[in-house]
């Protein structure tokens, strides 16, 4: 396999925009189902974890097949996407109700977002998103390519333990008992970790069918990981 394509045939693989579309859906479907609070085992955790380690499952993918600079981009395309759908549920919050609709309060209920969730939300995404990417990459470099599950798990409990933490921490802190954090950024560790680790065996599915469809299997020596080279 080669490590390189030509620029023309990455920009438009088809696998390529089928992965990036499907870890943006992810993302945007976690943030809005996660205003349910549900209880598993004994555990009270969002509704949106039910699909949101999804979304660092493809991440890992992207990472692993097309490198580092390909999931940045995709990594801020989720988050330009994820803006706008924020913008747009806000702005027809703030719409009149029409007279003959009685679910306004119902409507801001589910779907309103206060600024300081919106906040914890989106760094805790930025942070442990590009983390999780950074982590892999080098990874990959440092195993020679190897134990594929090294690098998964490996940078999922870095990239998800901040998630966790930043998202709690902003959000919650003042508000709910300093003990509740903690407990709260353990049990969505575990729980988004476990996840991950239990969906190994497919990951292995999807990046050695994709490495063998594509034709690559880019390794991040030379990259400059500054989360912020968008156009690198």
């Amino acid at each position: 396999m080669t490590d390189v394509k030509s620029d023309v045939q990455e920009r438009y693989s088809i696998w390529l925009v089928v992965i990036s579309a499907i870890f943006t859906t992810c993302l945007i479907t976690a943030n809005i189902t996660a205003v349910k609070v549900v209880g598993v085992l004994g555990f009270i955790i969002p509704a949106g974890i039910i699909i949101f380690p999804i979304s660092y499952i493809f991440g890992d993918v992207l990472t692993e097949v097309y490198g580092y600079r390909k999931a940045r981009r995709v990594i801020w395309l989720g988050f330009l996407c994820n803006l706008l759908v924020v913008a747009t549920i806000y702005v027809a919050q703030i719409l009149p109700p029409a007279p003959i609709w009685d679910g306004q309060a119902a409507y801001e209920r589910i779907l309103g977002f206060t600024p300081r969730l919106l906040a914890a939300s989106f760094a805790a995404y930025l942070i442990g998103e590009f983390t999780n990417s950074f982590v892999l990459a080098k990874l990959k470099v440092a195993t020679g390519g190897k134990f594929l599950w090294v690098r998964t798990i490996g940078s999922t409990l870095v990239g998800e333990g901040l998630d966790s933490a930043v998202f709690i921490s902003i959000a919650f802190i003042g508000v709910i008992p300093s003990s509740a954090v903690v407990s709260a950024i353990l049990t969505q560790w575990v729980v988004k970790s476990a996840y991950e680790a239990l969906a190994t065996p497919l990951t292995y599915v999807v990046v050695n069918f994709l490495k063998q469809r594509e034709g690559i299997d880019v390794f991040d020596n030379d990259t400059k990981f500054n989360p912020l080279l968008v156009t690198e």
